[in-house]
């Protein structure tokens, strides 16, 4: 792990794999840390590519935020780094807010995105009633903290059938999301629910794009994946048997699969 001084905040990330591999940085998503991606950084390095994987500011062992951040801070924090590394354009990834966050990087800083992955996510801006409960649970986690969240949605974040078939997998969720600091979980929600509409960004993407979803995700379910494929024709679209919403956790030599037949199919081809 290595830390970098940004935008008046410390950011925590992971560079691994050669330096002139295929670039891919991966987005995580709420209320996790850059350590969701290790199933799919380890396969990726292994074929050869370079992989970036930071902790969001608030998240993990970035400094904490407070009050509200915006998917447009965190997409120009990830630009930074890029920057840092010498990055001028990566495979850039993402599930749940962090899909969100890769598309508000394709929206300000489409010229710094090779391709797109959208893991288990929507581009549609928030509902009148989601921006109040996205507030309200951000009331709740500073009021509370993250156990009683994390006990209660873990069922939904894992398909719940794998909560118990996977404990190895939940243990390791649970403690993402136990271990976040809820000041910065808060300012993300906050953030978000103030988040712009994707849908035309993502109907002007020419460059390659993977969706791949699980298929028993109950918060982004199968028909959000198809929604998105609708808005782009040309994307691979990838339903993942036995997972829910973090797919890359719970099936990750199927996403690792997808992931590597994409970069070499699609993506290395492409220029």
């Amino acid at each position: 792990m290595t830390s970098l001084a940004l935008r008046g905040t410390t950011i925590r990330y992971d560079d691994s794999g050669p330096a002139d591999g295929l670039p891919v940085l991966l987005i995580h998503g709420h209320p996790f840390n850059r350590t969701l991606w290790a199933p799919q950084a380890t396969a990726l390095v292994a074929a050869g590519h370079r992989v970036v994987t930071p902790d969001l500011r608030g998240y993990g062992g970035s400094g904490v935020e407070e009050g509200s951040v915006h998917l447009d801070a965190f997409a120009d924090d990830l630009v930074g780094l890029l920057d840092h590394l010498g990055i001028d354009r990566a495979v850039v990834g993402g599930v749940s807010m962090g899909g969100q966050i890769a598309m508000e990087m394709q929206r300000s800083h489409a010229g710094r995105v090779r391709a797109l992955v959208l893991s288990d996510t929507s581009a549609p801006a928030e509902t009148h009633e989601g921006k109040a409960v996205r507030n309200r649970m951000a009331d709740r986690l500073l009021a509370e903290g993250m156990d009683g969240y994390a006990d209660e949605v873990i069922g939904r974040m894992l398909a719940a059938y794998n909560v118990t078939a996977m404990p190895d997998v939940a243990a390791r969720v649970l403690a993402m999301m136990r271990s976040t600091d809820p000041r910065g979980a808060a300012a993300a929600l906050r953030g978000r629910a103030e988040r712009p509409d994707y849908r035309a960004t993502l109907a002007a993407v020419r460059s390659p794009v993977l969706i791949v979803f699980g298929a028993d995700d109950v918060f982004t379910p199968v028909a959000d994946a198809e929604a998105l494929h609708a808005l782009v024709p040309h994307a691979v679209l990838t339903v993942i048997d036995g997972a829910g919403h973090l797919p890359g956790a719970e099936q990750p030599d199927l996403f690792n699969g997808a992931l590597l037949d994409f970069l070499t199919t699609r993506v290395a081809t492409a220029g």
